[in-house]
């Protein structure tokens, strides 16, 4: 049986889920200056490895993100969990408290999840933010306008949402089943998703430092 890279009596780790243009990156901000978590982006990571020097995963990472396919589970998890590492080794967390990481966009199936679990570290709970997905879209659109990325266009959008709501939902519902589910409506303003987003993960026993 493998043993986790990491224990969760020195790590923290809670996914954040959400359909693109949930406002996950908006919330990961708030969540970082408030709670002293490290915000580590699955995406993030993956477009960042493929646009590295001899990166050996590049090019097949540049055709899955332009498939609106989800890239091997075994590359997105390794990338996390060397970036924790990284993390761990170039600011450890103070004497007597716990590292905080906040995985967003990630895991996107429940394969991933475990996979994660098994070889990373068990999670402390997930974070979902519910949108409808009109305002996501035009969330997305919007943000096009000036983002540069290659997926933020109508047809990509669609492909996104039906990848997130025929892989990532059954996520949350697994999550949801332990009782390791803060749920919180997005489309009512920032500071209203906050407010719900702090009460949720503060009854878990996450508070500020």
């Amino acid at each position: 049986m493998t043993t986790p890279r990491f224990s969760p009596t020195d790590v923290t780790v809670v996914f954040f889920l959400g359909g693109p243009g949930s406002g996950k990156g908006t919330q990961s901000a708030n969540l970082v200056s408030s709670y002293g978590f490290v915000h580590l982006s699955a995406g993030d990571l993956l477009r960042a490895e493929q646009e590295r020097t001899g990166s050996q995963y590049g090019d097949m990472i540049r055709e899955y993100i332009r498939e609106g396919k989800i890239v091997p589970m075994e590359v997105t998890v390794a990338l996390l969990s060397n970036a924790m590492a990284d993390s761990l080794a170039s600011s450890p967390p103070p004497a007597g408290t716990k590292a905080r990481f906040l995985i967003d966009g990630f895991p996107r199936k429940l394969d991933q999840a475990h996979f994660f679990e098994d070889t990373v570290c068990p999670s402390e709970l997930v974070l979902f933010l519910d949108c409808p997905e009109d305002v996501m879209e035009a969330r997305l659109l919007k943000r096009g306008e000036t983002s540069g990325r290659a997926d933020d266009n109508a047809e990509s959008i669609r492909k996104r949402f039906r990848t997130f709501v025929e892989t990532s939902m059954p996520v949350v519902e697994y999550f949801r089943k332990k009782d390791r589910v803060v749920e919180v409506r997005a489309d009512i303003p920032i500071e209203e998703v906050f407010a719900k987003v702090q009460a949720g993960i503060e009854a878990r026993n996450i508070h500020r430092r």
